[in-house]
């Protein structure tokens, strides 16, 4: 279970992890907004050293799964650590190419913020995984920030879950990181929309200070607070995990709305531009295709639940593979008249060049397939049978015509 081969921006390695967990830097700016010179430079370095540092650590976490009794329980956590880790170490690549040693300019700032805010689009399911975190975050979206802070989720539950002894002295490193961690669920709650999912977040995240609180006041007072931490430390992980999911899983669902509005509106003007090509058709040769124009108001419309969306974007997406059937057979039907009439006016002019246009049989043959082909609708097979009659008369012609003298030299 061994991470994939990924170099840190620069290829240096960075420091390894020891004992205690590593943070991700705070990400700087907001998507849309220039990414700032001095931002930049503080925080890409900072990243650098944290994606060497978070592979040296899930190595460790890896080794002690291994060893551990309880390791395969963690293998879901560990595989959605791993696909985290190589996603971010990625995405931190691109960014120390943009920004080349600080050789950037307005286009590679905004481009930095793109990278930095932009959503990674990564698929965090390992083939094999077993049912639990990896299959719930399967396919989401998120942000460079929220891998970092999703991956610093799962180590700290996963430290405590392998049973990673910590000294004594990191008790206080775990409480202030317990803290941090606290004061992002508590922004992240104050995302959630107004409603019952938002009332039972700001409800854990109170639950979650008071125990902290308490923990806090136990070991200032000198107590052991080993099998207290690790129990608080998992839950806070397991809900910080789990706002980050619901907070990318929303902003996927409006993703997936906007689509759907603009795919009905695209199909709706397609709809009106095909009603008329096969009026025109229709009016122009017989026979015309038989198939009928989609109905796109006949899907109702736009759903705003997932499930129905998703199945409302599959007949989305049939709908249009239906129009381009449609266009495709009466805009052939189209063509075919348009190169009869260019081959029987190519024919003409072959005639003409061979001097042999005005004979009787050729002019009636041309007279006859092109009345044909100017009517409406335009019997198509007929026109084709006169257009092929006009042909064999100019083979004839061509094949009894006396040979043009050849022209006196100019004196």
């Amino acid at each position: 279970m061994s991470l994939p081969a990924a170099a840190t921006p620069t290829g240096r390695p960075g420091p390894a992890a020891e004992g205690g967990t590593v943070v991700a830097p705070a990400a700087p700016g907001r998507l849309g907004v220039p990414l700032a010179l001095d931002q930049a430079a503080r925080y890409l370095p900072a990243l650098e050293v944290w994606v060497s540092a978070r592979r040296t650590e899930l190595d460790a976490l890896d080794r002690a799964a291994l060893d551990s009794p309880h390791g395969s329980a963690a293998t879901a956590d560990l595989l959605l650590s791993m696909a985290l880790w190589k996603s971010v170490a990625d995405r931190a690549a691109l960014l120390a190419a943009t920004w080349g040693g600080g050789r950037v300019g307005p286009v590679e700032q905004e481009r930095l913020s793109t990278l930095v805010w932009g959503r990674l689009d990564t698929r965090m399911t390992a083939p094999g995984s077993p049912a639990g975190v990896a299959e719930m975050a399967a396919g989401l979206a998120v942000s460079l920030p929220e891998a970092c802070r999703l991956s610093d989720a799962l180590v700290a539950s996963l430290r405590v879950r392998l049973g990673l002894d910590l000294s004594a002295a990191e008790v206080t490193a775990r409480l202030r990181a317990l803290r941090a961690q606290l004061e992002r669920i508590r922004e992240q709650v104050g995302t959630e929309p107004p409603g019952t999912h938002q009332q039972q977040g700001a409800a854990t995240a109170a639950r979650l200070a008071r125990r902290l609180a308490e923990v806090g006041d136990k070991a200032g007072r000198g107590g052991d607070v080993d099998g207290l931490l690790g129990p608080l430390e998992i839950e806070a992980s397991t809900t910080e995990r789990d706002l980050i999911v619901g907070s990318a899983r929303r902003r996927e669902a409006a993703s997936r709305l906007d689509r759907a509005r603009s795919l009905r509106t695209e199909l709706e003007a397609r709809e009106a531009a095909l009603q008329q090509l096969v009026h025109r058709c229709v009016g122009t040769v017989d026979p015309a295709p038989r198939y009928a124009v989609p109905d796109v108001s006949a899907l109702g419309p736009v759903p705003n639940t997932p499930t129905a969306l998703d199945a409302y974007l599959r007949r989305l997406e049939q709908v249009s593979r239906a129009m381009s059937v449609v266009q495709d057979a009466y805009g052939q039907a189209l063509r075919d008249h348009e190169e009869l009439v260019a081959r029987l006016d190519a024919l003409q002019a072959k005639a003409t060049a061979l001097g042999v246009a005005d004979q009787p049989d050729l002019s009636r043959a041309h007279a006859l397939a092109a009345e044909t082909l100017a009517r409406r609708p335009c019997p198509v097979r007929i026109a084709e049978q006169l257009v092929g009659v006009y042909l064999s008369y100019l083979g004839a012609a061509t094949a009894t015509a006396p040979p043009t003298p050849p022209e006196e030299p100019h004196p």
